[in-house]
């Protein structure tokens, strides 16, 4: 494996807990990593552009790459599928840039079958109070649809043993800087970056 590649890094959690608030805060102030980019069936929304936004994709082929192992993961939602591209990622770490994918746990899982070696870092709320109070501020759910959608949370975070690294969204700044002492330790592994030294000559 080549060590100098980027680094993969998953940030995931349960609904509600503020992924994509923290992934847009994060990648405001981190220039050295690309935020992935899907595929998706769904039509382009006015203003998005292909390969920009999304990388837009017919059914059928988007089916063809799910038989082609061309995906990391996938979901389907209402009629469409959205899926996170094998070879983009791949062609993103190989010129050293790390990648960005903020996905469901279920995807996270799915990631990580493939890329064992990245970095997986679980979005905590500071409780399921909290966790609740942000579902029901939002104020587009029903009580039983925030019902269902807690009933989840509680399974989600089940699943933390899955991850790496646990980050609490107790603040969106102190979670980004959380993120980025989690990326600056990943970059100093050993396995990393000890063939950079192994040949040192005294000076």
């Amino acid at each position: 494996m080549n060590k100098d590649r980027g680094l993969l890094i998953v940030l995931s959690g349960p609904s509600g807990v503020g992924k994509g608030t923290v992934r847009k805060a994060f990648m405001q102030d981190a220039e050295e990593v690309q935020y992935s980019i899907s595929v998706t069936t769904r039509k382009p929304r006015e203003g998005e552009v292909d390969g920009v936004d999304y990388f837009f994709k017919s059914h059928s082929e988007f089916e063809e790459m799910i038989e082609n192992n061309k995906l990391l993961e996938y979901a389907q939602f209402v009629d469409n599928y959205y899926g996170t591209p094998v070879d983009y990622v791949e062609e993103t770490l190989d010129s050293g840039r790390d990648v960005l994918l903020e996905i469901e746990v279920q995807g996270a899982k799915q990631v990580r079958n493939h890329f064992p070696e990245g970095a997986y870092i679980f979005l905590m709320p500071p409780s399921l109070t909290e966790l609740r109070n942000r579902i029901v501020n939002r104020g587009t759910e029903t009580d039983d649809v925030i019902d269902n959608r807690m009933g989840v949370a509680k399974e989600e975070i089940e699943l933390i043993d899955q991850y790496d690294y646990i980050v609490e969204n107790d603040q969106v700044e102190l979670a980004c800087e959380r993120m980025r002492a989690i990326i600056t330790a990943e970059h100093l592994r050993r396995d990393r970056i000890a063939h950079h030294y192994k040949n040192v000559s005294e000076v």
